[in-house]
This record gives C-alpha cells, sequence and structure tokens, in this order.
C-alpha cells in the first residue's frame, strides 16, 4: 500500500514564500505523474501542477511564473515552490501521483495525500 503525506503549508505573507513537500512511502517500484492540487473553501478541487516521471512540466494560468514543481526520483518525493503568494492562494493544496501496481504493468493506482493547508493573509 502507498501513502502520500503532505507537509509545508502554513500561514504566510502575501509576497511570501513556501515549498511544500509531498513524499510517497509504501511498496513502489516507480511513480509515473505526480501533481499538486487545491481546494479553496466554496471551490472545487483544482489542478496547479503536474510533472511527469521525465520531468516535463505545467501549470495552471494563475499560477504561472510564481510555483515551480519539482520533483526527486529517489526519494519518492515532489516539490511545489510558491513565491510572490497572494490571498486568492488560500487552500488546501494535496498532492497526487499516478503508481504502477506492478513492475512494468500498464495498471495504475492514482494516490491522494491528506492535504495541508496554506493560508496568505495579512
Amino acid at each position: 500500500q502507498v501513502q502520500l503525506v503532505e507537509s509545508g503549508g502554513g500561514l504566510v505573507q502575501p509576497g511570501g514564500s513556501l515549498r511544500l513537500s509531498c513524499a510517497a512511502s509504501g511498496s513502489i517500484f516507480s511513480i509515473n505523474a505526480m501533481g499538486w492540487y487545491r481546494q479553496a473553501l466554496g471551490k472545487q478541487r483544482e489542478l496547479v501542477a503536474d510533472i511527469t516521471s521525465g520531468g516535463s512540466t505545467n501549470y495552471a494560468d494563475s499560477v504561472k511564473g510564481r510555483f515551480t514543481i519539482s520533483r526527486d526520483n529517489a526519494k519518492n518525493t515532489v516539490y511545489l515552490q510558491m513565491n510572490s503568494l497572494k490571498p486568492e492562494d488560500t487552500a488546501v493544496y494535496y498532492c497526487n501521483a499516478d503508481i504502477p501496481k506492478r513492475y512494468y504493468s500498464p495498471l495504475t493506482t492514482t494516490v491522494w495525500g491528506q492535504g495541508t493547508l496554506v493560508t496568505v493573509s495579512s
């Protein structure tokens, strides 16, 4: 069984920075794509950024130029560096990973973390 655990959330002033981490643990051979999502109060969960196993990235328009997603495959960890934070970035942030069920298996499982709260306020 695989679990994802996020960390790094907290309270920060507008213009500040935070770095979120998400570590996968359990029986893991490899991880395909990983991503960060967020859900603000009263809104649906939305994609913030994702990254493939090869390092290709994409971002939501609202965070382009401010956030950077990266990963360390040896540590089974994905990061989200958040700079120039705005009040509208306030949300619970969730990490996500697509993980093969077996060695060389085309069948995968999508795993979600429990979320970490980011609050941007003066």
